[in-house]
Order: C-alpha cells, then sequence, then structure tokens
C-alpha cells in the first residue's frame, strides 16, 4: 500500500500571493469585526504574556538567565499561535497589509483605516485581560514571584531610551512577521505551529520590543504599582527595583510609541515590502 505523499508548504513566492489576498481580506472587513477580532488578539497576545511572565517567575539564581529567556519565548508562542489558528486580528502582523497596498489592492485610507482599528482593539482586550490578573491577584501565585518579575518588566520597559526602543522594536517585529509568513506557508496546524515557534520564541528570549505584548507587560505592572503599595513596596525592598520609570506617561510616549513606529518599520517594510519588491513587483 503506498501511502500519500504529504503536500508541501508554500513556496515564498505563493506565500507572497497569499499575504497579498489576505492583506485584501482583512482591509474590507467591516469596523465591528475588525474591533471584534482585534479585541480577541488583545486577548490571546495578553495570555502569552502571562504564561511567559508565569514561566519566569522565580527562576533567577536557579536557571541560567538565556536558559530562563528560552522558556519564558516557549511559552509566549500561545499567543501568536491563538491568533493564527483561532482567528484574530493583530497589529504586528497586519502591518503585512503593506503588500496589498503596494500590489494596489488595498487603498491608503483602508490600510490606515485597518491599523488604527485593530490597535485600539488590541490595547482594549490587553488592558481587560491585565485587568482581570490584578483583581484575581494572580500576581502574588508563587509567593509573589509572579508579581516580582511583572513589576521588573514593565519598570525596565519604561526604562528604555526612544532610539533603543525603536530599534528594539524594528527587530521583534521582523522576527514576528517572519513568524507569520511562515504560518501562511503551512498547510496543516503542526507546520502553521512550528512555523510561528522559532521566531517567536527567538524574539522573546533576545528581549525585543513588540507594541502588543507591552500593552499587558507594562500596564499589569502599573496596575501592581499604583493599586497595590504593600506588594510593590515588599518588591522594591527585597529585589531592589527602581520603579521610577514606570508611569502611564512614559508607558505611551517613551515605550509605546517608537516600540510601534519600530514595529511598523520591521514587519511591514523589512518582510513585507522586502518580498513584494522580489515576488509581487516583478508580475505586475
Amino acid at each position: 500500500m503506498t501511502l500519500p505523499t504529504p503536500p508541501d508548504a508554500l513556496t515564498p513566492a505563493e506565500i507572497a500571493e497569499k499575504t497579498v489576498a489576505t492583506g485584501q481580506r482583512k482591509a474590507s472587513l467591516s469596523t465591528g469585526k475588525t474591533l471584534a477580532l482585534a479585541f480577541l488578539a488583545g486577548t490571546y497576545i495578553a495570555f502569552g504574556a502571562l504564561f511567559a511572565t508565569t514561566v519566569g517567575a522565580g527562576a533567577t539564581g536557579v536557571l541560567s538567565y538565556g536558559l530562563t529567556r528560552l522558556l519564558m519565548g516557549v511559552a509566549f508562542c500561545i499567543g501568536l499561535i491563538l491568533v493564527i489558528l483561532g482567528g484574530a486580528e493583530l497589529f504586528t502582523g497586519n502591518v503585512l497589509i503593506a503588500m496589498a497596498w503596494a500590489s494596489k489592492k488595498v487603498s491608503s485610507l483602508q490600510l490606515l483605516r485597518n491599523w488604527a482599528l485593530v490597535y485600539l482593539g488590541n490595547l482594549a482586550g490587553s488592558l481587560v485581560i491585565a485587568l482581570l490578573i490584578f483583581w484575581g491577584r494572580q500576581y502574588t501565585f508563587g509567593s509573589g514571584a509572579v508579581g516580582t518579575l511583572a513589576l521588573s518588566i514593565a519598570g525596565s520597559k519604561t526604562h528604555l531610551e526612544p532610539l533603543q526602543a525603536f530599534s528594539l522594536g524594528i527587530l521583534a517585529n521582523l522576527l514576528v512577521c517572519l513568524g507569520v509568513w511562515l504560518a501562511y506557508g503551512g498547510r496543516t496546524t503542526a507546520d502553521k505551529v512550528l512555523g510561528i515557534l522559532f521566531p517567536v520564541t527567538a524574539f522573546v528570549a533576545a528581549g525585543l520590543e513588540h507594541s502588543i505584548a507591552n500593552m499587558y507587560f507594562i500596564p499589569i505592572g502599573l496596575f501592581i504599582k499604583d493599586f497595590d503599595p504593600a506588594f510593590t513596596a515588599g518588591v522594591v525592598a527585597s529585589a531592589g527595583l527602581n520603579l521610577d520609570s514606570l508611569t502611564w506617561v512614559n508607558f505611551f510616549l517613551v515605550n509605546l510609541l517608537p516600540v510601534t513606529l519600530g514595529n511598523i518599520i520591521g514587519g511591514a517594510v523589512m518582510v513585507g515590502l522586502a518580498y513584494w519588491w522580489i515576488y509581487i513587483r516583478k508580475v505586475q
């Protein structure tokens, strides 16, 4: 008996064509559907960030820095896996709509409308999960180790210099969009998961900056700092954290703004438009 040959993954040229068609479809979604799917994506990425924080909690002094970051990266992958396989609209993946825009299948207004709606929906979903985690006091688990790491992550992200945040944002979404690109090329669930796994793990392990992930990582730290001062004081005393930079203003202006701009460059230009120029431009 001859077993059927498993179908090969799509070629890069075929992925490019699929990405253009997918971008056209995404840009044509109604406002309500776009916001709803973006809200879901925000919650999914927040779950990835929550999982990564929980996995990394208390690992300092037990595991090496690199191994801890590796495990956190693997855990974070659940976020993009849920987005791609579950079906949701993620801003950092939707920057690839730039390929459909360059192909003149999507107008500039449609492109900006999608990005704005998805960004706002992602923010709303991330904040809801951060609030639920705070109200559920999940950050106190592990004898407070989860909250300690959450405050440390949030504080370090708001302490970045703008150019540093911008540069790390470019690198992060270059890898994330490559993960999306590989997932588009997969024909099976396993193909898509494996396509996501290594690029996303790499960006988290390397400490790069992802705007939508930061919509959870930083607000959960702010909620703990602002509304549980006793817990925060204990963490500052025991872990020696400096949380002076952890403010809402720094969240939006020092981190989120430059990281978002970097994410657009890394995904739309260095992945989307680069592949458009290589595989699509010639056939127009």
